[in-house]
């Protein structure tokens, strides 16, 4: 090779590193998902009834008000029938039970939402085992963490197969892949495992007792931030052109904080001033940037396929349940 065709060379990789981080747009894969939907439940209320979700909302919980709330006006977007149940704060753990198996029992309702956390005097567990599995659209029932597992048909948690669609959605290669899971929970981050395992990627779940974390998560060729630490993943984590998914949401309420992490974004600052929080995942929205080849926003990026794949079970669910066993 000529010199001047090494220096053409040498240019051209050096702008290829300097390009823009690609911004996973959660919202935009929402939309598509959601539409896709919509046709489906159409069809099905055509034929007979429309999926029906009902939401279990106990207790005055703010931030689980809001989510409930979401999650109804994505029901009414694409047409499922939806209950919201508000029983008292003070209600009892047999009490909630004989709810949840009130609904097990009613033809209409194809999924069933607890919405956690569950007021202190109820046994959480004891009311999510109780849960049918095959209405169980949050994806927590062990028979459904079972066919996970083992890669059988089931409802899959709604957060990890979320993941999932953005990567797939977004032409990121997994198969042969090294994925890194910081965050070893049953919601988001042992699903997501096995999700990627059974999409032939190379999977290590990392936590936060791993020695030498941040040389384990610089070998991920895909590195998924689920661990509820603010900013935790700084640019010591991150291999120049991975791909990161940011599942945390955490809220800032301190201005020390806050300029901490966002001294480079002063926007950021000023809507702190202006509302007193602001959210960050669990990656520093700074490096993320800058150093990762795609990445997912926060917020804006995961949360919002999360309600997208409860959705997406519900519909799921009621195809089972009606004898259909064409995919949403």
């Amino acid at each position: 090779m000529r010199v001047d065709q090494q220096r053409q060379m040498k240019h051209y990789l050096m702008l290829s590193f300097s390009l823009p981080a690609l911004v996973l747009n959660g919202n935009r894969i929402r939309d598509q998902i959601l539409a896709e939907l919509r046709a489906g439940v159409e069809a099905m209320t055509a034929r007979g009834r429309p999926p029906g979700l009902a939401a279990v909302l106990a207790g005055r919980n703010p931030a689980s008000e809001i989510y409930v709330r979401n999650k109804i006006k994505a029901c009414e977007s694409i047409g499922l029938y939806s209950e919201k149940i508000t029983p008292p704060d003070t209600i009892t753990t047999e009490e909630m039970l004989a709810l949840v198996a009130e609904l097990n029992a009613r033809e209409e309702i194809d999924g069933i939402l607890v919405q956690l956390p569950l007021p202190p005097q109820v046994d959480s567990k004891r009311v999510l085992l109780a849960v049918d599995p095959a209405k169980d659209v949050d994806g927590f029932h062990p028979m459904n963490v079972g066919l996970l597992v083992t890669q059988r048909p089931g409802l899959v948690a709604c957060t990890a197969s979320g993941i999932l669609e953005i990567l797939k959605r977004s032409n990121i290669p997994i198969s042969g892949r090294r994925a890194v899971i910081i965050g070893r929970s049953d919601i988001v981050g042992k699903p997501v495992a096995f999700l990627l395992l059974h999409e032939n990627a190379t999977v290590t779940i990392c936590h936060s007792r791993t020695a030498g974390l941040a040389a384990v998560a610089r070998e991920a060729d895909i590195l998924v931030a689920a661990i509820g630490r603010p900013a935790l993943v700084t640019r010591e984590f991150i291999r120049p052109g991975a791909t990161v998914i940011d599942v945390g949401m955490n809220r800032l309420e301190t201005l020390t904080d806050v300029e901490r992490i966002f001294a480079s974004m002063p926007a950021k600052i000023e809507e702190f001033r202006q509302k007193g929080s602001v959210l960050v995942g669990d990656c520093h929205p700074a490096d993320v940037a800058e150093c990762a080849g795609a990445y997912t926003p926060v917020p804006g990026g995961v949360g919002p396929l999360t309600i997208a794949m409860l959705m997406a079970n519900t519909v799921k669910a009621a195809k089972c349940r009606t004898g259909s066993s064409r995919s949403a």
